[in-house]
């Protein structure tokens, strides 16, 4: 969608000039990790190399915390557990206490086979422990009632990249003890997956806002990914996923969220496979908050748009909307970015004249306001006659406000944008168009709450 005499039209990521931007695919907050961050889509190449430029840290550092972790170890080891046994001498073979893997096994899968057995006698204590990333972490699990054998809470999963050992002491029918520690390390996965998303950490959003995830890489166990993923909020509403594609998920609840309400936004991606050796690398936590509730109507028709807060009507404005050629979307949309003054230009959107030439480029819209990831914008407008707002429409598929060149905080645009959050919600009616689709932007509000929990990999 986009405008001539009366709007305009932007690609994602053709905004130039300056203003607050949020949108799909805003990066987590600046004192993450490296490993934790994911950046905007448009940077997504520099990502790429900044996670393998991590990853080859992270062998490195993984293997100093290792021998830091072996030495510290090394106090318990053999000869300590007997003596602190009273000295008895112990089966003396290593092999009486049989561990998976093995020990010196490298290339482990996180959901490999761990388990220590003895043929005879009992296990009386096995640990196991790894590193990684500077961060050492005990396996929980429990020995079976007859004592043979050891395996790991179910559901448990070894991290990746990360080194282990294990220490096992067992004791024969004599009472005589043995003891066997092993190493191995855990599979360095080539490839990567991260999962960009919005809204930012700490932001006051409106009451429309629908969390959206974006995945550098095509999800093939959508189950897996959206288990990882966990969105909650305080008071409690039910949430539910709904896919769009292998590399869109988003999440939102049956209704508009309720001011005031706190959300807080898991992700558990690290180590989680979204496909054939694809793992995730993100563990972070991040929240928002849902501000007052506005809502307004747009009235393609009637060349108005009703403005409501809190149920409230604030004013009528007039607008201009999309020309009978170059119609605006029906249905409700969702405000993902703001633009004090961005650049639109036709060619970005596909209108151009007979020569491949754009039939508009105007460099300095002001007030720009991004509902659709098609291009569909409300902004201000100071090219068109004061006489077409309210009276006609005659823009590419926009919705205009008037304003002046440079925009004004006086004018309907200003006065608009000033009382705008991204998440607020815009709905069109009484357009000569279709219904927005539901994956274009944040629409997924104009989905019947059954069909958006069909769309579900958890259900």
């Amino acid at each position: 969608m986009a405008a001539s005499a009366g709007g305009g039209a932007a690609r994602t990521g053709d905004a130039e000039g300056t203003g607050r931007r949020t949108g799909p695919g805003t990066a987590p907050p600046a004192d993450r990790s490296p490993a934790d961050r994911a950046v905007a889509p448009r940077t997504a190449a520099i990502r790429a190399t900044a996670v393998r430029s991590a990853a080859a840290r992270t062998a490195i550092r993984s293997a100093v915390v290792w021998a830091v972790a072996v030495a510290a170890l090394a106090g318990c080891g053999a000869g300590g557990v007997l003596e602190g046994l009273g000295g008895k001498a112990g089966w003396g073979r290593d092999e009486a206490i049989s561990v998976a893997p093995h020990d010196g096994a490298r290339d482990v899968p996180p959901d490999g086979r761990l388990e220590v057995r003895v043929p005879e006698g009992r296990l009386e204590s096995v640990r196991v422990r790894g590193a990684r990333d500077a961060e050492a972490a005990e396996v929980p699990g429990t020995v079976a009632p007859d004592g043979r054998s050891w395996r790991p809470r179910p559901g448990t999963r070894l991290a990746l990249a990360a080194r282990y050992a294990v220490d096992a002491v067992a004791v024969d029918g004599n009472g005589r003890r043995t003891v066997r520690r092993t190493e191995f390390a855990t599979r360095v996965p080539d490839r990567r997956f991260v999962a960009y998303f919005a809204p930012e950490d700490r932001a006051t959003v409106g009451t429309g806002m629908i969390v959206t995830f974006r995945f550098n890489r095509p999800v093939r166990d959508r189950a897996a990914v959206e288990r990882a993923i966990r969105v909650t909020a305080d008071p409690p509403v039910e949430v539910a996923g709904h896919w769009f594609g292998a590399e869109r998920l988003d999440v939102r609840p049956a209704r508009y969220w309720r001011p005031g309400t706190r959300v807080t936004v898991e992700l558990r991606l690290r180590d989680v496979e979204a496909a054939p050796g694809v793992y995730g690398v993100q563990r972070l936590t991040t929240r928002f908050t849902v501000g007052r509730s506005q809502v307004s109507r747009v009235d393609a028709a009637a060349h108005t748009m009703e403005v409501r807060r809190d149920g409230r009507l604030l004013a009528t404005v007039p607008i201009t909307a999309g020309a009978p050629k170059t119609t605006t979307y029906n249905g409700r949309m969702v405000v993902t970015e703001l633009h004090e003054v961005t650049r639109m230009n036709g060619a970005t959107v596909g209108f151009t004249d007979a020569d491949g030439k754009s039939e508009y480029d105007i460099k300095d819209v002001p007030h720009a306001m991004r509902l659709t990831e098609s291009g569909t914008f409300l902004h201000g407008n100071y090219w068109a006659e004061r006489s077409v707002f309210g009276a006609s429409n005659v823009s590419h598929g926009c919705v205009g406000l008037r304003d002046v060149k440079g925009g004004s905080a006086d004018s309907p645009a200003g006065w608009f944008f000033d009382r705008t959050l991204v998440g607020d919600v815009v709905e069109v009616v009484n357009s000569r168009d279709r219904t927005v689709a539901a994956g274009n932007g944040l629409s997924g509000w104009n989905m019947s709450w059954a069909r958006w929990k069909a769309g579900s990999a958890l259900r």
